[in-house]
């Protein structure tokens, strides 16, 4: 121990003499340079820190949002859900990673009610959500393709979406029913949904529209490419616990 102690006071008298031999301006710019790059550092580690883990499970009633929240967290359906009225808001380390080795980065899940009075439930999560998963009824789309567009365009142009870049996955559930439509086919019919509401929208004066950011491309035809935040499409079927697209966009962005 003595040696050390002996070797460090030597290290510093060293250190000493060379600072003393340095012009001022030298050391003023040395000590400026380390400053800043311990703010830098500082600075990262918040950012890092505060880093969202909310992801919000969205979509109409029915879609199967609740069993899809149950599956993520307990991985299992809890036999099926009833339509709920009040939120599901957990935090907790996915069902698929329990076993996993090392520390795990826990996920605040929101399962929101897909009843039309409740959309402002929605509104609470959106500024603070990593992530949105928009859950689509696969096997009974047709009859709510346009209250489902309805839901998905009033997310893609909220401005707290759109400039904090949130990315968006289109989960098309119960794919594993026969009657149940593929991914591409809801893709599609979403975006000619979505470009009809755009259409119509974009003929009321922007006085009466306060939160609401333009989708697309001026004079083009609707696709999710042209959103500025990211939108991808998955199926699965949350009753049968094939969830993987969704446990794979939510460490996407949400690291673990």
């Amino acid at each position: 121990m003595d040696e050390w102690v002996r070797q460090a006071e030597a290290w510093a008298g060293q250190a000493e003499r060379w600072i003393r031999q340095q012009p001022p301006e030298q050391i003023y710019v040395a000590v400026a340079v380390i400053a800043v790059t311990i703010l830098v550092l500082l600075a990262a580690s918040c950012l890092k820190s505060s880093k969202s883990n909310t992801i919000v499970l969205s979509g109409l009633s029915g879609s199967g949002k609740t069993i899809l929240f149950y599956q993520l967290r307990d991985g299992s359906s809890h036999q099926g859900t009833v339509t709920s009225m009040d939120p599901n808001n957990d935090t907790f380390v996915l069902h698929s990673e329990l076993e996993r080795k090392g520390k795990v980065k826990p996920v605040h899940v929101v399962d929101v009610p897909g009843h039309a009075r409740l959309k402002p439930k929605l509104d609470e999560f959106l500024p603070r959500a990593a992530g949105v998963v928009f859950v689509v009824d696969a096997q009974d789309f047709l009859s709510s393709m346009q209250a489902a567009a309805e839901y998905l365009y009033d997310i893609l142009t909220k401005a707290t979406v759109v400039k904090k870049r949130v990315p968006v996955l289109i989960f098309c559930n119960k794919t594993d029913k026969v009657t149940a439509h593929s991914k591409e086919f809801i893709k599609k019919q979403l975006e000619k949904e979505v470009n009809k509401l755009r259409e119509s929208r974009n003929a009321i004066s922007s006085a009466d529209i306060t939160d609401e950011v333009e989708l697309g491309v001026p004079g083009e035809a609707f696709n999710f490419s042209q959103c500025q935040n990211k939108v991808t499409v998955a199926e699965g079927a949350g009753l049968t616990g094939n969830v993987s697209a969704v446990e794979q966009f939510i460490r996407e962005h949400v690291r673990a």
